[in-house]
């Protein structure tokens, strides 16, 4: 069995070291010249730590990751919200720079003989199986994944009814060095709020090798927060304590607005959409690497058991769009809200997802991965 896979993010990464472990053939194109993370910081919980287990890439990415001992909320410089993470308790959340991720992963791939084609564009599909190339070549495969992001030219090809909605706020993401903020409560996870003078967000992470990852979360109307270059002293000003690191802001940059994709199904035929191509949500949740993952693995799970490709593609998602649509509607929920504003609820609704064991991964497996 053969698979071609549009996009070498997580998604098509995974999906495609998963497929290989069941026997496929597996070859993966990617339009950039260079395979690389695009981002700065992300969040990985215990639902996503369990998948990389599953893939060979989970050792890689805990050493040297950051393990906050707490997750606080501060509004207006309040505290609002205190929780402890890691440790001696049942959270279990990494954080790390986008490229500390994906290399592990890559390199998971290309351990177990995954094709990858740089340079190589998709453009289209076809539900019997075909994959269509900006050159002009069509490629025949049992099994076509589109996993090539939120803007998704192979979805889109195939016709699929999806509906998108964007929000008030958008994110502008960056890397920063720590400045002088560590230990102590600065190795927390800090989720900065402001709502006088203005409505602002800091989501501060640490990351590793001294760097930290800053969310600053502006609404669209604000159009001197929101905008480029970031300009350090609007910030400080509602956020004097980060001032530092504020400062060493550089040019560039990009503010992307919150926004859903929410498609009517996943699969036409032999393709499957998977990530965000298929259900992009706000990153209220940290979960949209999580769920592009989960569904991945689940995937190439599915597809192996039952040689019906197609009919294996309508299984997967009645198994797993429950919970994929449960995390998008209440990522959109905190988004329109701003709930988060009042501290992180470590309730079921929240915390669902984090705490789900995905599909074909092996508890006495993750059992066995050292955390430091």
């Amino acid at each position: 069995m053969h698979a071609e896979i549009a996009g070498a993010g997580f998604a098509g990464l995974t999906a495609a070291i998963a497929l290989r472990r069941r026997g496929w053939t597996v070859r993966v194109h990617e339009k950039d010249a260079a395979l690389r993370a695009f981002g700065a910081g992300i969040f990985i919980w215990e639902n996503g730590l369990r998948v990389l287990q599953a893939i060979g890439a989970a050792e890689d990415v805990v050493r040297g990751a950051h393990q906050a001992p707490v997750y606080e909320t501060r509004r207006d410089g309040v505290c609002v919200a205190f929780q402890r993470v890691n440790g001696d308790n049942r959270y279990r959340l990494l954080t790390m720079t986008r490229q500390h991720l994906y290399a592990p992963i890559l390199a998971s791939a290309l351990r177990e003989g995954v094709e990858i084609v740089t340079s190589s564009e998709a453009v289209g599909a076809r539900p019997e199986g075909v994959l269509q190339l900006l050159d002009g070549r069509s490629l025949q495969a049992d099994l076509v994944i589109a996993a090539d992001g939120v803007r998704s030219v192979v979805r889109d090809s195939l016709g699929l009814f999806g509906t998108r909605r964007k929000y008030q706020d958008g994110l502008i993401r960056v890397l920063v060095p720590r400045s002088g903020l560590v230990g102590g409560e600065w190795d927390h996870v800090i989720d900065f709020w402001a709502f006088t003078p203005r409505t602002l967000r800091i989501l501060y992470t640490p990351c590793e090798d001294g760097m930290l990852y800053f969310a600053m979360m502006a609404p669209r109307d604000d159009a001197t927060a929101s905008a480029l270059p970031v300009d350090p002293a609007i910030w400080a000003d509602c956020f004097p304590a980060l001032a530092p690191a504020l400062a060493a802001i550089g040019p560039g940059g990009r503010y992307d607005v919150y926004e859903t994709t929410h498609l009517e199904r996943w699969s036409v035929g032999r393709v499957a959409i998977v990530g965000d191509a298929a259900h992009a949500m706000p990153p209220t949740l940290a979960q949209g690497a999580g769920c592009a993952m989960m569904n991945a693995l689940s995937l190439a799970e599915a597809v192996s058991n039952d040689r019906d490709v197609a009919a294996s593609l309508q299984r997967w998602e009645a198994q797993e769009r429950h919970l994929t649509d449960h995390t998008q509607a209440r990522a959109a929920e905190l988004a329109r809200t701003r709930a988060l504003g009042s501290g992180t609820q470590w309730d079921d609704a929240g915390m669902r997802t984090a705490l789900h064991v995905p599909t074909a991964t092996l508890p006495e497996d993750y059992a066995r991965l050292r955390f430091t």
